[in-house]
């Protein structure tokens, strides 16, 4: 094996820290919907995948390093908020946290001179950088916004993936 079983366990536990920040994008991504909100649905469904994406990132690089798969249980997300603020708090708190366990898992690499996993998980340092920033963002423009004022929030999401279309054209 090309890492220690203690980098192994925190690999695998981050495996299902990300499937539950995925499943809790998709509750979050329903709630909008079912609010009729379209664009801030889409905008969590997209980080759902992302989501998705990344925990499939550290289940290859556990195989890869020949180590075993081990997909921890994931708590039930929450579905219901009575404000789309607390939905979007709730988002910022939780990138916080898979950041701080990507920061452990870091740690106890350089503890233990795993360059390997170093290297894999500089990716993933950058990657919670943007989204912590992007959760952030979200939420002070939902904050200004007011309950009152989310089909502004929707203009804005609308306006913004029209943008980011355009610069991949």
């Amino acid at each position: 094996m090309l890492t220690s079983s203690q980098v192994l366990d925190l690999l695998n536990q981050q495996i299902g820290n990300e499937f539950s920040a995925s499943l809790q994008y998709t509750a979050i991504a329903a709630h909008f919907e079912a609010e009729a909100l379209p664009e801030l649905a889409a905008f969590f469904y997209k980080q759902s995948d992302e989501e998705r994406g990344h925990a499939y990132k550290f289940l290859k690089y556990v195989i890869d390093v020949g180590g075993r798969a081990a997909i921890p249980a994931i708590p039930a997300p929450i579905c219901q908020f009575q404000f789309a603020e607390q939905a979007i708090a709730l988002s910022l708190q939780r990138e916080k946290e898979v950041t701080q366990q990507i920061h452990h898992i870091l740690r106890v690499a350089i503890s233990e001179s795993d360059y390997t996993t170093q290297n894999f998980l500089q990716w993933f340092i950058e990657e919670q950088l943007e989204e912590v920033a992007t959760m952030d963002h979200l939420l002070k423009v939902v904050q200004r916004a007011g309950e009152g004022g989310l089909l502004h929030v929707e203009q804005y999401l609308a306006r913004k993936n029209q943008e980011n279309q355009h610069d991949k054209d």
